[in-house]
């Protein structure tokens, strides 16, 4: 027998399949994990196929050395995946394997961890025998046999409970033969939760609605694997447009138990690892154990041993972030995507890919539903189910009948010029003294962290930049230090100008930091908290900041966008958006959609609850569409102005966005090696018959021209859309591979940032 192998090396130059012999006796299959040798070397691979037959001399093969795993870490629909992945995004094989298991298996990072466990050896009635017939003095022996004698197995640690050193204890009984020991596994979880017997609100007509559509869609699932027709695209995939608080997460819910009911699995993804303890907690106490929850701050173990329950299929519900999209669920019946037009879908680094996308790959070839939820869906998402290709499910009322909350929109150049210059409006001052002094909540945002975006002289006009990045760095006055956030570059904050000697050096520009501290100022001995990038940092911040405020341990949170969407504190009535029209001054054509989305959802946050909500825009553009819109939360109005205005400009999705990125040390073998990616796409166009697609094709330096001390060239393209494009981005992929040396090429396509 021949096995047909990846092996785990992420290069183009041994990215094909290598024929191994398989020993006799070592029994694997597609999907397993084996150790090769490798020219001088062992490597890891990935066994994709086997047969009887080699296309190499028998002198030639090398054999299989041994299984890594007692079980095959990828099910078929995995490795179909891969593929996919691996032609649609240009990269390795052995790069989209990677993706599909936690990093801790390559390289044995993670081991099990175990427990001991202690048994009976005998009958019960002769180990009572045995118990009664000992001194007075065996205390912990007796102890330990009064426990065994339920019959059922009980850890060393569950023993300690009882005596003092129980392994001495139970290593006597086993020397006398009364009781058996062995290794359990013990399985980390992380945020354990005990399952409450919780029964769904009834649903409103809205709700209800959905529901039953969801259930019609998974009736034509199952004929379809009984051969009936499978389902076009718009009875699979679903849009659930809801405004705030209408109960998004109770239809989830329902398409969930729909699924496990009928011996399915489900994958729920969110955004942000803020929302995911959330997320667990409330679907934990709805399903129990069957949920298991994947995202970058678990432990290792805990990653490891979370995707092995669901691997193992004791684990049926996946909630996690992007990567969880690739969790190894077998007989899938929905993924279902909360927030779907949240930018951290999309992976940056390499191979980069959006999860929301290869959800729908996913659901498509497995037989599943895909859901994408959100009170502010993506123009790409709502355009597509205004076409047919998506089915509109729409959530129009919030679930408990209550209003919207009331938004005001002030002005903050009116402000200036009665005289505030401030960071607070004199209405935003009323209403936070007012809400912390009834009882109530409130959540102050501002999406930049820090204290000031800046250390600025005023005497010279310098401001201090990162050595290393082409960017300012972030005052942070909790420390006094300047940080970059691209490399992560710490200074402590100079008295003097470095330039000119001026003690005249001040932070300019506010950061939740700075907001942190006015509200102090203004409102003293409040209490606050403050969430963002430099909060939340430990393994468990989130969750706990979450829970602290929701406990009402604090009267003000104040954070970043990771406050902005899917939380619920029913105690919070006012929420301020400090400068709202931040995000509009991006260079970036997704701007004006980023603000709206934004503004909505984090005054969704007031109001949740009895209570009537208020919500304060600060602003120095009202008459910015985006923020018109977002005050009278009209998603459909904000939608036709820039769904017009990206016709016109020809932006997506009636286009395509892509840019070669190139990264070198050397500034100009930078811009050589854009340059020449222009031309060989220039080439590539003229010969596909493609040239009147390409819109526009410009090679400089990138928008920051240098990060961690690597000088950034691109080479920025416009296609008009079409699926003949997709054959040609396939082909532009391939040209990554073939850098310079010393410089890395990524292909970024409607890239996440253009910075």
């Amino acid at each position: 027998m021949y096995a047909q192998v990846i092996v785990d090396i992420a290069v183009s130059e041994v990215d094909r399949l290598y024929t191994y012999r398989v020993p006799e006796g070592l029994s694997i299959g597609p999907g397993w994990r084996v150790r090769v040798p490798f020219g001088p070397s062992r490597k890891e691979a990935w066994v994709l196929g086997l047969s009887e037959t080699a296309d190499l001399p028998e002198d030639r093969i090398r054999d299989i050395e041994a299984r890594l795993e007692d079980y095959p870490a990828l099910p078929p629909r995995l490795i179909e995946l891969a593929r996919h992945i691996a032609a649609r995004y240009g990269c390795p094989m052995s790069a989209a394997l990677r993706l599909m298991i936690p990093a801790e298996m390559r390289r044995e990072r993670v081991k099990v961890k175990t427990e001991t466990v202690a048994v009976a050896a005998v009958p019960l009635d002769a180990l009572a025998r045995y118990r009664d017939s000992l001194s007075k003095r065996a205390i912990r022996k007796r102890m330990t046999l009064t426990l065994l004698l339920d019959g059922e197995p009980h850890t060393l640690s569950e023993i300690r409970d009882l005596v003092r050193d129980p392994k001495e204890v139970v290593d006597a009984l086993e020397s006398e033969g009364f009781v058996r020991t062995y290794e359990r596994e013990d399985l980390r979880t992380p945020h354990p939760v005990a399952r409450q017997e919780t029964e769904a609100p009834p649903p409103t007509e809205d709700q209800r609605d959905a529901m039953e559509e969801l259930d019609l869609a998974m009736s034509r699932m199952r004929r379809a694997e009984n051969g009936g027709p499978m389902p076009r695209s718009a009875e699979r995939c679903f849009l659930l447009y809801g405004v705030t608080g209408s109960g998004k997460t109770e239809v989830y819910m329902h398409a969930a138990e729909a699924c496990l009911n009928a011996g399915r699995g489900v994958i729920l993804l969110v955004p942000e690892i803020a929302l995911t303890g959330q997320m667990v907690d409330w679907f934990r106490a709805r399903f129990g154990d069957q949920t298991a929850i994947l995202h970058s701050r678990l432990s290792a173990g805990e990653r490891y041993d979370e995707w092995r329950r669901i691997r193992r299929g004791d684990a049926r519900l996946v909630i996690g972030a992007r990567s969880a999209v690739f969790a190894p669920v077998e007989d899938l019946g929905a993924i279902l995507i909360d927030e779907e037009h949240e930018p951290s879908y999309l992976n940056e680094h390499f191979p980069q890919y959006d999860a929301r996308e290869i959800a729908a790959w996913r659901a498509g070839h497995e037989n599943a539903l895909c859901v994408m939820g959100s009170a502010t869906p993506s123009i790409y998402a709502f355009a597509m189910a205004r076409r047919g290709d998506y089915t509109l499910l729409e959530l129009r009322t919030r679930a408990n009948g209550l209003p919207l909350p009331e938004i005001s929109v002030v002005d903050m150049r009116q402000e200036l010029r009665m005289g505030n210059r401030g960071i607070f409006s004199s209405l935003l001052r009323d209403k936070l003294t007012e809400t912390v002094r009834s009882g109530q909540q409130a959540i102050l945002f501002l999406n930049r962290r820090g204290y000031a975006p800046g250390l600025t002289c005023r005497a010279c006009g310098l401001t201090v930049r990162c050595s290393a990045c082409d960017v300012a760095m972030t005052y942070h006055r909790s420390d006094d230090t300047l940080r970059c956030h691209y490399c992560g570059q710490v200074l402590r904050a100079p008295r003097t100008c470095p330039e000119c000697g001026s003690e005249s050096i001040r932070p300019v520009g506010i950061g939740t930091e700075r907001v942190e501290e006015e509200v102090r100022r203004l409102i003293p001995g409040v209490s606050t908290i403050r969430m963002d990038m430099d909060t939340t940092r430990g393994k468990d911040a989130h969750y706990e900041l979450i829970n602290a405020f929701r406990s009402r341990q604090a009267q003000v949170l104040i954070g970043t966008q990771m406050i902005a969407k899917g939380l619920d504190f029913p105690n919070v009535t006012l929420v301020g958006a400090v400068l709202a029209d931040l995000s509009l001054n991006l260079p970036d054509y997704r701007s004006a959609e980023r603000t709206f989305q934004l503004l909505v959802q984090v005054a969704g946050r007031a109001g949740r609850a009895g209570l009537p909500g208020h919500v304060i825009i600060q602003t120095y553009k009202p008459e910015h569409y985006a923020l018109r819109a977002a005050a009278t939360q009209d998603y459909r109005l904000y939608f036709e102005d820039e769904f017009q205005r990206r016709r016109t400009q020809l932006y997506p999705p009636f286009t395509i966005l892509a840019r070669f990125l190139v990264e070198s040390k050397d500034q100009q073998q930078a811009l050589a090696a854009a340059n020449e990616l222009k031309a060989r796409t220039e080439e590539l166009v003229k010969s596909s018959g493609l040239k009147r697609r390409l819109l526009m094709i410009r090679t400089d330096y990138a928008p920051i021209q240098y990060i961690e001390g690597q000088y950034r060239a691109q080479t920025f393209m416009k296609w008009l859309a079409h699926p003949d494009s997709e054959q040609l981005l396939a082909q532009l992929q391939q040209m990554t591979a073939e850098a310079p040396k010393g410089c890395r090429v990524t292909l970024e396509i409607n890239p996440a940032t253009l910075a």
